[in-house]
């Protein structure tokens, strides 16, 4: 069986702010606004099919990709799913549902942070949690990018303090589950070890 974390419904308000900068707008402009400030980050990772999308079409190459070829909760339009297949990138798929963060989520998430190739994760079901693994598991010094709906796009500089704030969030989250005794692996895994 999967071990995965489920995001328990009293704990959802805490995952509607941003954990990083919101920059306000869509397409290319958002990414423009923000590539002044995204320096030469350790890592750089995408989470999220538009953002991805006008990345790409700005000539930024993330090392990482996660998509699911969908967008707020519907199809992404031909176009996007198109512009987030980039030749380059391994590709590797994994299974995990809507408001869950599953074991094996998190293992393809650190193999790609460790990998020297650039790496397209393709989520069958939903990448909506996959940018917390990315932000806790990636190196000091590197950049999260990933969308807010309607919104814009959220930069986060991974820092100490920034991991540090993400793993309380997750502990809160495997406290809530009712087989959290189980889920010591991952939290291990979240830690470091």
């Amino acid at each position: 069986m999967v071990k995965k974390i489920r995001l328990p419904p009293e704990l959802r308000p805490l995952f509607r702010k941003t954990f990083g900068v919101l920059y306000r707008g869509t397409g290319d402009d958002t990414i423009q606004k923000l590539s002044k400030d995204l320096g030469s980050p350790t890592k750089l990772i995408s989470v999220g099919d538009v953002t991805t999308f006008h990345l790409l079409n700005s000539n930024i190459i993330p090392d990482i990709l996660v998509v699911d070829d969908r967008t707020k909760r519907g199809p992404a339009s031909a176009c996007v799913v198109v512009g987030t297949k980039h030749t380059g990138f391994t590709e590797i798929f994994v299974d995990n549902p809507p408001g869950v963060i599953t074991e094996d989520l998190i293992n393809v998430v650190h193999d790609a942070i460790n990998s020297k190739n650039h790496v397209r994760i393709f989520v069958r079901g939903e990448e909506d949690l996959a940018a917390l693994p990315a932000i806790l598991l990636a190196p000091e010094g590197s950049v999260v990018l990933y969308g807010q709906p309607d919104e814009g796009v959220v930069l986060v500089n991974i820092t100490k303090s920034k991991k540090q704030e993400i793993r309380k969030l997750l502990d809160k989250m495997i406290n809530e589950q009712e087989d959290r005794e189980n889920l010591m692996d991952i939290r291990r895994k979240f830690n470091g070890c």
